[in-house]
């Protein structure tokens, strides 16, 4: 018997370069896979990622030119959709819990967290992320569940907001599926990973203050004086410029790429000598469960956030202090002259993709 399952939506602001942005289009994916109607709900339908949401899932641009200002549309979205469950992840929590209430429609509402919210708030100049904590605070309880993709963003959460740790359910991210492999396989033409050349490092995210490329060039630096090497690193951003005059002020042209935003960065992380993660504080680093999947060696900072906690403490992959670039460049150059093996299969078998839409599906289910 053909039973006709539920609608499920899930919002966010919109499909920008992001690892949130990412696990939800996993998400989404996924779950319509298994005969759910799936609507991805977006404050504005811009991003880079626009062009992977798979035909199967229905894209409602909500049009508004902030986040904030996509209250009533969604409230108008709930009253004629009417959907069984919301989840919303990033800025949008709090617009979703104020909508779903304004609204008066009893969906379920599960809001996500993905990152370091201390951290976040400390470092953004953004006046809207000053606030936040106390909205988070208001707000927050209003939620049926509330998802933290690592431990440590649901202890951050707990500490900054005074929400019980009971309320917060830690759900990893669904990052590994039967695509991933597949597209790690395309065709790739960079003359840095021909035969002969120097070993590549490769580094993933958006260029931010969060992901501190100006210490991972600055290591790199320290590290080719005593090793042929090459530091790839694939995202966009406001820090470009900084990070473009700080490879010229180093004299690194010849050796370092800044390559901007790539849909598909597998290629390039599967054949890295290195995969290095130099940031200053994540939620649960969705690059380097990638890496640990497709064997690549892997050296990250001992951030605020989940790298600890996907390397085991260090087994899986060396872990190194925030900001100090002498450490990251021993670090890397320990790894490229053999000092770090292949990571097991058990290192990325928690973050498969069928194992987390059964928990995400079980909590926007009630069940």
């Amino acid at each position: 018997m053909n039973i006709m399952k539920e609608r499920l939506a899930f919002f966010l602001p919109g499909l920008y370069e992001g690892g949130a942005e990412r696990v939800i289009l996993n998400l989404v994916e996924g779950i319509s896979t298994r005969g759910y109607p799936v609507d991805l709900i977006l404050a504005r339908a811009e991003g880079p990622y626009m062009v992977q949401v798979p035909d199967s899932v229905r894209v409602v641009d909500l049009k508004a030119s902030r986040v904030m200002n996509s209250i009533p549309a969604l409230v108008h979205y709930l009253h004629q959709e009417r959907p069984a469950a919301l989840l919303s992840a990033l800025f949008a929590n709090v617009i979703a819990l104020v909508s779903r209430r304004m609204s008066g429609v009893p969906v379920r509402l599960v809001i996500s967290e993905h990152n370091i919210l201390s951290s976040v708030t400390q470092n953004q100049a953004d006046l809207r992320w000053q606030f936040y904590p106390q909205l988070a605070r208001w707000f927050y309880p209003w939620a049926d569940g509330i998802i933290a993709v690592s431990n440590s963003v649901a202890d951050d959460l707990v500490n900054t907001t005074t929400i019980s740790r009971d309320r917060i359910r830690v759900v990893y991210n669904p990052v590994v599926n039967s695509m991933l492999g597949e597209k790690s396989m395309t065709k790739m033409d960079h003359p840095w990973f021909r035969l002969g050349e120097p070993p590549v490092i490769v580094s993933v995210g958006r260029l931010t203050t969060q992901k501190a490329f100006d210490v991972l060039i600055q290591a790199f630096t320290q590290l080719r004086q005593k090793h042929a090497a090459r530091l790839l690193i694939l995202g966009e951003g406001e820090d470009r410029p900084m990070l473009e005059s700080l490879v010229r002020q180093l004299g690194c042209e010849q050796d370092v790429c800044l390559m901007g935003f790539v849909q598909n960065p597998y290629p390039y992380m599967a054949r890295a000598s290195l995969l290095a993660l130099s940031s200053r504080w994540e939620g649960l680093p969705t690059v380097l469960i990638e890496a640990l999947y497709l064997g690549t060696p892997v050296v990250a900072t001992d951030c605020p956030g989940g790298s600890r906690e996907i390397l085991k403490n260090g087994e899986y992959g060396q872990l190194v202090p925030v900001n100090q670039p002498s450490v990251l460049a021993d670090a890397m150059a320990t790894c490229l002259i053999g000092g770090t093996h292949r990571p097991p299969r058990e290192s990325w078998e928690p973050y498969g993709l069928d194992f987390a839409m059964d928990q995400y599906l079980n909590l926007l289910l009630g069940v």
